[in-house]
């Protein structure tokens, strides 16, 4: 299983991972007797290994660009103020706490809770109910969505009439 990962090829550094540590395809034990002797030039193969880490490196950092450049294409830097309406996002917590229904018509956000705290760069503490006490009050980012209140799911109250 190893001989056949290292000898495979890599798209992000475009050869083997033999091939990079070693300069060189390895070869299968079908192909040994062809191999023969010959003088091992050290200077030379010290500047060849040198050669290939730097040809590596950029053939990685050009992956890595290009993969980042596909991640933050629809990323957006959510940011929150003390005192913000925020719903939670409940999916790490499925099987755990539930939230009235079960399944697919449980809610994908409870809420809204408040901030009450920056917690750190992407997290923030909420201000949430006793009932909710057993959680951990700090969020990332991610499992917080903006709370825009809507007046039309307000109901006004009724007189009652006996």
């Amino acid at each position: 299983m190893e001989f056949a990962y290292n000898n495979s090829y890599q798209a992000s550094i475009r050869m083997s991972p033999f091939d990079a540590l070693y300069g060189k395809q390895c070869r299968t034990p079908f192909y040994w007797d062809e191999v023969g002797e010959h003088r091992l030039e050290v200077a030379d193969d010290v500047e060849r290994t040198k050669e290939q880490v730097k040809v590596i490196r950029e053939r990685l950092k050009m992956a890595q660009d290009r993969q980042k450049s596909y991640a933050n294409n629809r990323r957006k830097d959510l940011q929150f103020e003390v005192g913000d309406g925020v719903s939670l996002k409940l999916l790490p917590w499925k099987g755990v706490v539930r939230f009235g229904r079960r399944g697919k018509l449980s809610p994908r956000y409870i809420g809204p809770y408040e901030i009450a705290k920056r917690a750190g760069p992407v997290a923030y503490r909420l201000a949430l109910p006793s009932d909710l006490s057993r959680l951990h009050d700090v969020f990332h980012v991610l499992m917080l969505r903006k709370y825009i209140s809507d007046p039309s799911h307000v109901l006004e109250e009724q007189p009652i009439e006996l």
